[in-house]
């Protein structure tokens, strides 16, 4: 049944990514059934949250016995759309760009980078790790002629949205941005942004304020 996505929030769907997680390290682990209680208790919530966030998807477990860890981690990945492959294109072979395409935890989860984008001419009919760079030039009639259906942008910040203006002229709905930068787009294109200066900003942050020595 499909989820209305203003009925379910943002912590809900990051919760879901750590329930997924945690499943399976517990199929790794030879656990059959788990307790929202002790699901709770590895992830640091409440059990009340864990059943919470379950019901908004339907009926899981049996009470007494626990949720069956395979077919919990299933649905979820059902829920979160990794129970299929989604094909990937990244813009910006520089430095981060480089390491994503290297990243296999990206394959094990079914996110397959099958093009990838860049204006350095150097780089450019290169084979970047098995996928030849494109020309950025042509973003947007590849990006057409594709089955790609995510885009992470890995460009300087003064870049980023021209890139994302393209891409969305391409007819791409999902793009994950890496540049420091809050993009424009119009309301059925999903953005998330993924700003790493800010996490350490956050982290600085609490060192500051909240371990200082009494």
């Amino acid at each position: 049944m499909a989820i209305s996505d203003r009925r379910i929030s943002e912590s809900t769907i990051h919760r879901l990514s750590i329930y997924y997680r945690a499943l399976q390290q517990l199929e790794k682990e030879n656990y059959e059934t788990i307790s929202s209680k002790e699901l709770a208790r590895r992830e640091k919530l409440t059990p009340a949250q864990v059943r919470k966030d379950l019901s908004f998807f339907g009926s899981f477990g049996t009470r007494g016995l626990g949720y069956p860890v395979v077919e919990l981690k299933g649905k979820i990945a059902g829920i979160l759309g990794i129970d299929r492959v989604w094909d990937v294109a990244l813009v910006g072979v520089g430095n981060i760009g480089s390491a994503l395409v290297s990243y296999k935890e990206f394959q094990k989860q079914g996110f397959l980078i099958k093009m990838v984008f860049d204006n350095d001419q150097r780089k450019i009919g290169s084979n970047h790790k098995g996928i030849i760079v494109s020309d950025i030039r042509n973003i947007v009639s590849e990006l057409r002629n594709s089955s790609i259906e995510i885009v992470i942008i890995a460009v300087p910040s003064s870049m980023a949205q021209l890139v994302a203006d393209d891409v969305v002229q391409a007819g791409i709905k999902a793009i994950l941005n890496l540049a420091p930068i809050n993009l424009k787009v119009p309301d059925d294109v999903v953005v998330r942004n993924e700003n790493m200066a800010m996490e350490l900003e956050y982290l600085s942050f609490s060192l500051s304020n909240h371990q200082r020595p009494k």
